[in-house]
């Protein structure tokens, strides 16, 4: 069996890699350096293996016999050089250097919050994780607050995954650990969504947490720091849903420790295999996911596997309006044309504020009206529009769309239908 280890799965630069072929490595081997002088991260082996090929962009490895209860211990002894060797990255999606976004120390006071929202529908291991090992999650946000020198951590999830809630009540002995409630809403995961529900500041679209005085962690990146700093392990294995079209029609199977570098199609068997009919299959969430391909390597920000619903016949011509904090108008374009749609118009959020390279909405999950922009789109000539808009944005599309006699689709129509979950419509009265 091959795995795959894309040289770039973060943030910043592609790592450099240090081994060769034909050489054999085994599990929690360095095989992939950061470049000293730029932004990225370290890549272990998840296998023993002998290296198949290098290339600029991958190394490929073929795996022998591995015990994965085994693996090569990390080196450092410091919690924020372990950190750095371990390779982590948000697990989130971002895929930022963990030991970067941990290299601040606060001077006074300081608030660490894990972000548990799970803020994609479907999506569904970080609870998992969480109402299995509670304590996990408490050590790792308490060498976090050592690192940083914080002086508060909360944990934010949402208020609708009471048995959660209850098990980290019960397990939260630390009077500096708390647990905040968010709504059942999209997107408030969003980073800057967490900060304002949970410590009562809006920050403009280009600023980070730290500005106010605060760090947002994803809850498996505080899980597997704890196993970097406590247990020496390396970022090697990854806890992911898989959901959809699979033999078992319409299930969510959670699988844990999943070692990068094995394919798409490997991970769906580990589920029970790909049932006979599919739309597409989606690497992440049902928002902000991407098209992804059986073969394609688990790497270190995968977090879903989801196998669609077969794309519903669209109208000649539909208009897209894409929202910060959805899917882009490159997502949006790729699904109309699986819909044999044509493209005749592409509008943006009111909230959109572009920030360098990116799309930011400048307060997430607390939208204007779209009546503007769904007007325009229906003057040059859509039969329907395709959205992206989280979920009180989309309330305002449906508030304006039927009355202009539009029909609406939903980047995340698809992968909900799969799971026979209600679809994105309106949601309030």
């Amino acid at each position: 069996m091959k795995f795959v280890f894309p040289l770039k799965q973060h943030i910043g630069a592609a790592s450099e890699s240090i081994v060769v072929p034909k050489e054999h490595v085994h599990r929690g081997q360095l095989i992939a350096k950061r470049p000293e002088t730029s932004l990225g991260a370290n890549i272990f082996s998840s296998v023993d293996g002998t290296v198949d090929s290098v290339s600029e962009t991958e190394i490929i490895i073929n795996e022998e016999n591995t015990d994965f209860s085994k693996y090569e211990s990390l080196k450092e002894i410091e919690p924020i050089k372990l950190v750095e060797e371990s390779g982590l990255v948000g697990l989130g999606g971002a895929g930022f250097p963990t030991y970067l976004k941990l290299g601040k120390k606060f001077e006074s006071g300081g608030v660490i919050a894990v972000n548990a929202a799970e803020c994609e529908p479907i999506l569904s291991h970080n609870i998992y994780r969480i109402e299995k090992e509670p304590q996990k999650l408490i050590d790792g946000l308490k060498i976090v607050l050592e690192i940083t020198n914080a002086g508060k951590g909360i944990i934010c999830l949402k208020g609708i995954h009471t048995e959660a809630i209850k098990i980290l009540k019960n397990t939260i002995k630390d009077p500096n650990i708390s647990i905040f409630e968010l709504e059942n809403i999209y997107p408030v995961g969003e980073e800057r969504a967490i900060v304002r529900d949970a410590l009562g500041v809006l920050l403009d679209p280009e600023l980070l947490p730290l500005a106010a005085d605060a760090i947002v962690i994803n809850a498996e990146t505080v899980f597997r720091l704890r196993e970097a700093v406590v247990e020496k392990k390396p970022l090697i294995d990854k806890d992911i849903t898989v959901a959809g079209k699979l033999k078992e029609n319409a299930s969510i199977h959670i699988l844990q420790d999943i070692p990068l570098g094995k394919s798409v199609g490997e991970v769906i068997d580990t589920a029970g295999g790909l049932g006979h009919e599919y739309g597409e299959i989606i690497m992440g969430g049902p928002f902000t996911g991407k098209r992804t391909t059986l073969d394609a390597p688990i790497v270190k920000t995968t977090g879903g596997i989801i196998a669609a619903e077969n794309f519903m016949p669209g109208p000649q011509k539909i208009g897209l309006l894409v929202c910060a904090c959805g899917a882009d108008k490159e997502r949006l374009e790729e699904q109309a044309a699986s819909m044999g749609s044509e493209v005749v118009g592409v509008k943006y959020c009111k909230q959109a504020k572009q920030v360098k390279n990116s799309l930011k909405c400048e307060n997430p999950g607390k939208c204007p009206g779209q009546v503007e922009k769904v007007m325009a789109l229906k003057k040059a000539g859509a039969q329907a529009v395709l959205i992206s808009n989280c979920t009180d944005c989309t309330n305002t599309v449906m508030s304006c769309a039927p009355q202009l006699k539009l029909p609406v689709y939903h980047c995340t129509d698809g992968a909900l239908r799969s799971v026979n979950y209600k679809m994105i419509r309106k949601f309030k009265n």
